[in-house]
């Protein structure tokens, strides 16, 4: 049997983030980016999330190695935790390398990975695999796309990316090797959708400048400028204009400040001497002359911003006359928590812009003439939207099939399901597991969907839980019942309810002599929870605990 090109998305198909894309040709993986997503706001006590990669868990000898495209935690993110499962060397260019370094100072995994340093233009063979990136514009420096030849054709793989004209690094997109891959026929184009309802052309990242221009010269008082935590282009513009109205700048969050650190060690930060300063000496100097890079622009409770919205920062307070910039755009989903932290900001006296109010951010994803002018310029036999929710991948393969890509050759998919390759003919196969595994803490795929209901059930309607001293011998309690509750009624001002509560429990926990505790459980529970539903219309989460006497 003839061995087939075979793709599997297992992030980033019909959501926005967990990047990772499976390519399969015989017995030879690579996978590409390992990338987390920030959870939703109904998915209560959740760190983030990372791609469900089952499906290579029994083919762990095939993976040959992970390319990583670029730097940003939608793309990075997942990979300590890809590398607990996984010893395959890691390919990233020097930037990315330096920040994935960053991230597994935090969490090693057990053997230390090798990493292998690229840079654009390189040719890369790994098994039938020969990888060639190609660079791209992004919010980041050393961001890329891949050509990658297989048996069976070349694919590209557009990365994250934008044609930006005027890129605040002066690097260019590699048009030239996007023609290049034309003439040599382009079997698929795996391709960026994340703007694909965008008309038009994003704005290139140095119209920016303007903006932050404005802000500074008129703030009355400190800026404070959040963003990604590995938006490095971001960061170095503010630090330009921070300095041309000599303000001092300072870093707050550790991911952004190891971020920055390890950016000026590679050289992809310029950074005057005496600009950077600590939030110690910041403190001390006037506020016209001072800037803040802050971390929480998606309303993270636990990032920086949002710990000043209800003053909890360990050491920095929002006061009056203060000005935060939220340079970043809205992750879908997130809407809500970021409405909350503007809100609590504006409550404390601070003066707060962000998009599309202002002009204090452009996006780095390419909108839909650029969309177009990929497609037209690699004229692809097939088309794969990939990077966006199901909305954005629809709205991208009729941009396809509107260039005159053929219906049956645009494969609209989400994560985990198949697609093969057969004689340069596209098929979808059944799904694979490509879910979501959640990460709470030290806990990684052990919270699953019914702990997300329970805890949903307990922030809607609070808990009650009876405790039963109970005597097996007499089915008969052995003492009076002790009735806790939390998020459901205040205690205090419902003894009557509580007191009533108790004969109930006592009521239910009078049983046949030698009944065990268990079956006592299970009929106070149905008594208290039916008699709370009675008196007060609410579904409180009940458990009981009889404790034999």
């Amino acid at each position: 049997m003839t061995d087939k090109l075979r793709i599997v998305p297992l992030g980033g198909l019909g959501e926005v983030g967990k990047n990772m894309m499976s390519i399969e040709y015989g017995r030879n993986i690579i996978v590409v980016d390992a990338g987390i997503m920030f959870p939703e706001s109904d998915m209560l006590g959740i760190d983030y999330i990372i791609p469900d990669w089952g499906y290579l868990r029994d083919k762990k000898d095939l993976v040959r190695a992970i390319v990583i495209t670029h730097g940003h935690e939608d793309h990075i993110g997942a990979l300590s935790h890809f590398l607990e499962d996984f010893d395959v060397p890691v390919y990233a260019t020097r930037l990315t390398q330096g920040l994935i370094e960053v991230k597994l100072k935090r969490r090693r995994p057990p053997e230390p990975p090798t990493l292998h340093t690229y840079a654009s233009g390189d040719v890369i063979n790994i098994g039938p695999f020969t990888i060639e990136p190609y660079h791209v514009c992004h919010s980041i420096p050393d961001g890329v796309g891949l050509g990658i030849t297989t048996p069976a054709g070349l694919i590209v793989h557009s990365g994250d990316f934008k044609f930006d004209h005027t890129p605040v690094d002066g690097w260019s997109t590699d048009y030239a090797k996007l023609a290049e891959f034309s003439g040599r026929g382009v079997l698929a184009l795996l391709s960026d959708s994340t703007n694909s309802g965008t008309p038009g052309n994003t704005p290139s990242e140095a119209m920016l400048d303007a903006a932050f221009h404005q802000v500074m010269r008129e703030a009355p008082g400190r800026v404070i400028v959040a963003t990604f935590a590995s938006l490095i282009s971001r960061i170095q513009q503010v630090v330009d204009v921070a300095a041309e109205h000599g303000r001092k700048i300072a870093i707050a969050g550790r991911s952004m400040a190891d971020n920055t650190k390890m950016a000026r060690k590679l050289g992809y930060l310029d950074i005057p001497e005496g600009v950077l300063v600590t939030l110690d000496e910041i403190k001390k100097l006037p506020a016209r002359e001072t800037v803040i890079m802050a971390t929480g622009t998606q309303g993270e409770p636990t990032a920086v911003l949002s710990r000043l919205a209800v003053g909890r920062h360990r050491s920095l307070r929002i006061r009056e006359g203060d000005t935060v910039v939220f340079s970043s755009h809205t992750i879908p989903g997130n809407e809500e928590l970021i409405h909350r932290v503007v809100n609590r900001l504006f409550q404390r006296g601070a003066d707060v812009y962000y998009d599309p109010l202002s002009p204090v951010h452009v996006s780095g994803h390419a909108s839909q003439e650029e969309q177009k002018l990929l497609i037209n310029i690699l004229r692809p036999r097939c088309f794969i939207p990939i990077h966006g929710e199901l909305r954005h991948l629809k709205q991208h393969g009729k941009i396809a099939r509107q260039l005159g890509i053929p219906d049956e050759n645009v494969a609209i998919v989400e994560n985990g399901y198949p697609l093969t390759f057969d004689d340069g003919q596209l098929e979808i196969g059944e799904r694979v597991p490509g879910g979501y595994v959640f990460v709470d803490g030290a806990l990684v795929g052990e919270i699953g969907p019914a702990v997300m209901r329970e805890r949903d059930e307990l922030g809607q309607n609070g808990f009650m839980t009876a405790i039963v001293p109970y005597k097996r011998q007499t089915g008969r309690p052995a003492g009076q019942p002790r009735i806790i509750t939390r998020g459901f009624i205040f205690a205090p001002e419902s003894e009557a309810l509580l007191s009533r509560a108790q004969d109930i429990v006592r009521s239910a926990a009078s049983v046949k002599p030698g009944t065990a505790p268990g079956e006592v459980e299970e009929k106070v529970e149905q008594a208290l929870a039916g008699f709370l539903r009675r008196e007060t219309r609410r579904k409180p989460v009940v458990t009981s605990v009889v404790v034999e006497a």
